[in-house]
């Protein structure tokens, strides 16, 4: 059932939005027989509509049942769920993979479909079918063969002296820690996962290429480029600008760091290994340049401060939370994510809170995930009531996740903070040491992940560390040679993806300064800004009609001229790195 509100959201997609979906529902009236004896009489944009019907009625079913078999199988970690997951993705993989109905959507797009919206939904379609054309028994693999992986991962827990430990448990060790020799035992530990699913992975890499190449692309990367509507020269173009503007600031930000933690430890600079950070991979800053006591963030309950948070701003989550799972249990994800289960309204998350800065950020960042799929206009058609991209979510999420640490949201949600100019100091030159720090990462990422798909067969530790040492500046360990980039979740479960991260901060920072300009603070990137935020609905109000509303109507380029009147660029970033000097 398609509802249409009182009050529209203006947009320049609205109309057609309208015309298109009142002709999706009167050619749903039209006998089915019809249609068929008249298909060669029909218009592009009617069998645009007529395919369009025909896919909502089989696909959709499908891939709800799919969601709600994979939030099972993460919640329970059960090889059952898993494999109930694996027969329902098989079953919408063959119905998308078949030939004649592909050669149908084809013909359909390159007649020409004059109605926008139409012609979008029919563009996003032909995205969809097309990774799905190769041959049945190889695309069954790879489901089978990722499943086994995203299980494997689920069900991990690092071992140390025979005990097991949880994701937080190591995350606790590395930033208290300052026993050497504990750190590397339990990093160690932790990257144990890597050998675990190494062959798979790579034969995974493998099979990924083989259909890619089926569909005449290079690589696996280069096709979900293209399936993502990316273009690589932009992306390097943004990329490359990225690490010259990063370069400078994050080598002399690092000398600190390291200045500071060798102290910590009793060691020299040089001797700083990749177990000394505070993160696993380095992806994250230590907190020891003005420690920002955890017992400040330990008096909040995250989420009812995020509940509260989203409430004021006209963004209520009561629902989310409700359906959400959002603590530790043995099988379950150890990890975080938010899901739009049916583009009907059913959004929640999975999350294993514990009281601390870390969850509080995690639960900003995915309820930020949350209330984009929530306000997506639901008048939309349903291929395209979702997120415009996943860059575009995810920065979303990015700049939601920035208000954990800022010393006015935290005292406007009841944080007891002592020396407020102090935290704030210490907080402005942590947020800039996480912008730089995740951009560096972010730039092994996306050449690591790039390059191992273009030749899997090179020696991938060796490139692993050679990436760590030039963009992280991070020595490798000695006479170490393990799959440590195996290790990163989101190389198995989530391939050709990372870049989207860096891009979503690009488009947070790009979209926050349009949201203060129209919050009349001028534009200007003002940490004090932060306060207009808490309790303003204008702030929701921007965000549905400016980034929620248009769903994937718009691709992500568009979206971001529409969001923000500009190109997605670096440039709010650097403003931002500036801000928090």
């Amino acid at each position: 059932m398609i509802c249409f509100p009182r009050n529209p959201v203006p947009g320049p997609w609205y109309s057609t939005c309208s015309a298109a979906l009142l002709s999706i529902l009167l050619f749903a009236a039209i006998p089915a027989f019809v249609i068929a004896q008249n298909e060669d009489k029909l218009s592009p944009n009617a069998r645009a509509i007529e395919f369009i019907s025909r896919h909502e009625a089989v696909v959709r079913p499908l891939e709800l049942e799919i969601n709600r078999l994979w939030w099972a199988a993460n919640i329970t970690g059960k090889e059952a769920d898993f494999q109930a997951k694996q027969a329902a993705e098989e079953k919408l993989d063959a119905y998308l993979a078949d030939a004649a109905r592909f050669a149908e959507l084809k013909a359909i797009k390159e007649a020409g479909v004059s109605d926008p919206l139409l012609a979008r939904q029919i563009h996003i379609l032909y995205l969809q079918y097309l990774e799905k054309q190769v041959p049945r028994e190889l695309l069954a693999r790879i489901v089978a063969k990722s499943n086994a992986i995203e299980r494997a991962f689920n069900v991990f827990r690092p071992k140390l002296g025979g005990q097991e430990l949880t994701d937080n448990q190591v995350r606790r060790v590395l930033r208290e820690s300052r026993d050497s020799s504990e750190r590397r035992a339990v990093w160690e530990a932790g990257k144990a996962v890597g050998p675990v699913v190494l062959a798979d992975l790579l034969e995974l890499i493998e099979l990924r290429n083989q259909a890619a190449r089926h569909l005449g692309f290079s690589d696996y990367y280069a096709m979900r480029l293209v399936l993502l509507e990316q273009d690589e020269k932009q992306l390097m173009k943004l990329f490359d600008e990225l690490e010259e503007l990063t370069r400078g600031p994050f080598r002399r930000a690092k000398q600190e760091i390291d200045a500071a933690l060798a102290a910590a430890y009793g060691i020299a600079p040089e001797e700083l290994r990749p177990w000394h950070y505070h993160d696993p991979f380095f992806q994250e800053p230590p907190t020891v340049l003005g420690e920002l006591p955890d017992e400040i963030f330990r008096q909040l309950d995250p989420v009812d401060v995020c509940r509260r948070f989203y409430a004021g701003i006209g963004l209520p989550v009561d629902d989310v939370l409700q359906r959400s799972d959002l603590y530790e249990r043995p099988g379950k994800n150890p990890h975080a994510f938010s899901q739009d289960m049916d583009r009907e309204g059913d959004v929640r998350i999975l999350e294993n809170v514990v009281p601390g800065r870390e969850w509080l950020t995690t639960t900003l960042h995915e309820l930020g995930h949350a209330v984009y799929s929530k306000y997506t206009d639901r008048r939309l058609p349903y291929v395209l009531r979702t997120e415009a991209h996943p860059l575009c979510t995810e920065g979303i999420a990015m700049m939601f996740e920035r208000l954990a640490e800022d010393v006015d949201w935290l005292q406007a949600f009841g944080a007891k903070i002592s020396e407020p100019e102090r935290f704030r100091a210490a907080a402005r030159k942590l947020q800039r040491n996480r912008l730089l720090v995740f951009a560096r990462f972010a730039q092994v990422m996306f050449r690591f992940e790039r390059e191992m798909y273009r030749n899997p067969r090179q020696e991938l530790n060796r490139l692993w560390w050679d990436m760590v040492e030039k963009y992280q500046e991070v020595r490798r360990p000695e006479s170490r040679d393990a799959p440590d980039f195996a290790a990163k979740y989101h190389i198995v479960g989530a391939p050709a993806y990372y870049h989207n991260y860096m891009l979503g901060e690009m488009f947070a920072s790009q979209v926050y300064h349009a949201l203060l300009h129209s919050l009349k603070d001028g534009g200007e990137v003002k940490r004090a800004s932060v306060t207009r935020l808490i309790g303003n609905p204008a702030v929701g109000l921007f965000l549905r009609e400016r980034v929620f509303a248009p769903g994937l109507s718009l691709d992500w380029n568009e979206l971001t001229r529409h969001a923000t009147g500009a190109e997605l660029s670096p440039k709010a970033f650097a403003e931002d790195l500036q801000a928090t000097k």
